[in-house]
């Protein structure tokens, strides 16, 4: 299972298919961890270096983060995509197509202006997890999210 949290400063990337629950990232930062909550992470009024902190001593780096540098990244369902936009300009999307219970995410972009940010996991993770929370199955074309889901 694959997740994405989000504040306005930061987004957690959650794989649990990598996590050993040590829980280091609950006592590191046990307001914005907590196992017994859904959603187990909360990012409201996090401290984003707190965090970071709790992050990096996660053994298997099943949990990572990134700061989203006022880049906004949404779903667009009725586009079959994620886009994301730095002041309104669309700079990044993921793509994808879903045929019954399969969904084919096949292209992913990010300006090149903006490498190095994180960008393009953001936007896979958004639609890799809609796929999870919808129960399809994932036919990863796309070669950056076949990476990500470690095909």
């Amino acid at each position: 299972m694959h997740r994405i949290y989000e504040n306005d400063d930061i987004t957690v990337f959650w794989d649990s298919e990598r996590c050993v629950h040590s829980r280091n990232c609950v006592m590191g930062a046990p307001d914005n961890f907590n196992v017994n909550k859904k959603p187990w992470v909360n990012l409201e009024n996090a401290d984003a270096a707190k965090v970071w902190q709790a992050l990096d001593k996660c053994p298997d780096k099943a949990l990572s983060c990134v700061y989203n540098h006022d880049i906004k990244v949404l779903l667009e369902e009725d586009n079959c995509r994620s886009a994301a936009y730095d002041a309104g300009k669309k700079i990044g999307e993921c793509d994808y197509k879903i045929n019954g219970e399969t969904i084919t995410m096949f292209h992913t972009e990010v300006d090149p202006e903006y490498g190095g940010k994180s960008i393009a996991k953001r936007l896979a993770y958004k639609v890799i997890e809609m796929a999870e929370k919808k129960k399809l199955t994932i036919n990863p074309t796309c070669s950056y999210v076949a990476k990500i889901l470690g095909e």
